[in-house]
């Protein structure tokens, strides 16, 4: 990475429920789980959701210089009413944390990848849904700082 693209990332894996948040080094090296947010699904029409609010005072106490957030693509190649709802989550995002970006990338697998890793240390049940929204965020933000790191080297 550059110089100038130094600085903590937040990786964001939009589920229904659940918001799962990591956050890397600030040289882009290592992800690591953050904290699991409640999704808020019932603020007014012009509130600002509380894991919104939430996400946006990660970035500022994380001093982030962007926000990548995973985007469902489906095997095919195409976005369905999973990724639409995450557009829709990032748009809002967007206006929250401005004037910091926020990026999209490919999560097609992240969750999955995420579970078969918890599985493998043994974590199960409900342990697993507790902390595997981090994991997938974690699994996001990893491989787009390696994919960024890829495009330097």
């Amino acid at each position: 990475m550059s110089e100038s693209s130094r600085g903590v990332r937040l990786g964001v894996d939009v589920g229904q429920v659940r918001v799962g948040v990591a956050r890397s080094d600030p040289h882009g090296i290592l992800a690591t789980p953050l904290v699991t947010l409640a999704r808020d699904l019932t603020p007014g029409p012009d509130a600002v959701p509380s894991d919104l609010a939430q996400l946006a005072q990660l970035v500022v106490e994380h001093e982030a210089v962007e926000v990548v957030v995973g985007l469902p693509v489906n095997l095919a190649g195409r976005h369905g009413p999973a990724a639409q709802h995450v557009l829709a989550y990032a748009g809002r995002l967007t206006e929250v944390i401005a004037p910091v970006p926020v990026t999209l990338t490919d999560e097609r697998m992240s969750t999955v990848v995420a579970s078969r890793r918890l599985a493998e240390r043994g974590v199960r049940g409900k342990r697993q849904r507790a902390v595997v929204d981090q994991a997938a965020a974690v699994e996001i933000l990893q491989s787009w700082l390696e994919a960024q790191r890829r495009r330097t080297e």
